[in-house]
């Protein structure tokens, strides 16, 4: 769970947990690979998302220690399954029962894992090309509408599968209490580019994953021009100018 801030008479002040839920996914029909997640805490982005092209996505949170993220994608770059990718962090890690992780690689296998100290409710469940997770949830019923929500919304793309777990989770209760005064969500999709297609975040808003839906759908207005831009400017232009 990331840093927890608890209250005294002097404000607020780090303590050891707080709570997230989140999804790793893949598009079947075109390889994306993505990560929606949110916190109560601040620029979740910042830390718990990792992305590489056709390789894997990671999620890592609860005691996040972003370096397994990029640890898991060297791993699965290298060959690895995610399950013996993850086998090598848990070897690795001697906090492992802090973390909360889990792995999608390009092919939609999929690992994860919860920690034993990770606060009431958390857990994880894997589905056709996702692993739905959290920590310090009204119940295991947040988990079930992150993993219905992206299965529902099957036709459309990864961002907005992703998007709509996060939304189901968020109806579903989501957190059993604010931990922080602030809230935090991150999309991340990467296609077949080295840049992202979707690299969206909200560092702290008080409705956040409401705040990320809004900017997600003004970002798709133009998603097209951000994704010609960098291949082809004179198109990418051209392409503004006409809308």
């Amino acid at each position: 769970m990331e840093s927890l801030l608890s209250r005294n008479s002097q404000g607020w002040q780090l303590g050891i947990s707080t709570h997230t839920y989140s999804i790793v996914g893949r598009c079947a029909r075109t390889g994306m690979l993505g990560v929606a997640v949110t916190t109560s805490d601040l620029a979740v982005g910042s830390r718990c998302p990792h992305v590489a092209p056709m390789v894997g996505a990671i999620t890592t949170q609860a005691s996040t220690d972003p370096r397994l993220g990029d640890f898991a994608l060297r791993l699965l770059s290298l060959g690895y399954a995610p399950q013996a990718a993850l086998d090598e962090i848990e070897r690795s890690d001697p906090y492992i029962e802090r973390r909360q992780i889990a792995i999608i690689d390009g092919d939609g296998r999929t690992a994860g894992r919860t920690g034993a100290m990770n606060g009431p409710w958390a857990g994880h469940q894997h589905g056709d090309n996702y692993v739905a997770l959290g920590n310090g949830l009204v119940g295991e019923s947040v988990v079930k509408a992150i993993a219905s929500g992206f299965e529902a919304a099957i036709d459309s793309d990864l961002e907005i599968r992703l998007m709509t777990a996060l939304e189901a989770g968020l109806a579903a209760g989501g957190e059993v209490r604010d931990m922080t005064p602030f809230h935090s969500a991150a999309l991340l999709v990467y296609g077949t580019d080295a840049f992202p297609r979707i690299d969206l975040r909200v560092d702290e808003h008080s409705h956040a994953v409401g705040e990320l839906r809004r900017i997600l759908d003004l970002y798709r207005d133009r998603l097209e021009y951000f994704l010609l831009r960098p291949k082809n400017p004179d198109a990418a232009r051209d392409l503004s100018e006409a809308t």
